[in-house]
C-alpha cells in the first residue's frame, strides 16, 4: 500500500488497510490530514520532497508523490507517521512522548542532512 492517508492512518489507529472497503473507517481523516500536511510542511522546510511543496487531501496521494527516493522514503515515513501521532493522539505516559519527540527531532536531523547534502 503507496496510499500516505492509509498507512498514516493504520500507524496511528492500528486499523487494517483495505482500499477496497466501502467501509473503512474514515472518521478521523480530516485530523490526520491536518496533522500530516503539518509534518510535510517541516520536511518541505528542510529540504524533502517537491520544491513548491506538498500536501494531502484524500488517500489519492501517495508516498512517491512525494519523493522518489526510496532509501529517504523511509524515514519520510517514520518522521509523518510520529509527528502525527503526537498531534493526534499522543501516548499517556510522559515518557514514551518524550521519546517520540526525541526520534522526531532526529529524523529532522537526518532528514535535513540527506536532502542538504543532495543524498537522494
Amino acid at each position: 500500500m503507496d496510499s500516505i492517508l492509509q498507512t498514516i492512518r493504520k500507524m496511528v489507529l492500528g486499523l487494517p488497510i483495505n482500499s477496497e472497503d466501502p467501509d473503512e473507517p474514515t472518521s478521523f481523516d480530516t485530523d490526520l490530514i491536518i496533522n500530516i500536511n503539518a509534518a510535510f510542511s517541516v520536511l518541505t522546510q528542510l529540504g524533502a520532497g517537491p520544491e513548491g511543496g506538498f500536501f494531502i487531501s484524500d488517500a489519492s496521494s501517495t508516498w512517491s508523490d512525494f519523493i522518489a527516493d526510496e532509501k529517504g522514503v523511509e524515514m519520510v515515513k517514520m518522521y509523518v507517521y510520529l509527528k502525527t501521532r503526537l498531534g493526534f493522539d499522543p501516548p499517556t505516559n510522559s515518557s514514551a512522548t518524550e521519546l517520540m519527540k526525541e526520534n522526531a527531532k532526529e529524523y529532522e536531523w537526518r532528514i535535513c542532512e540527506a536532502y542538504a547534502n543532495h543524498i537522494e
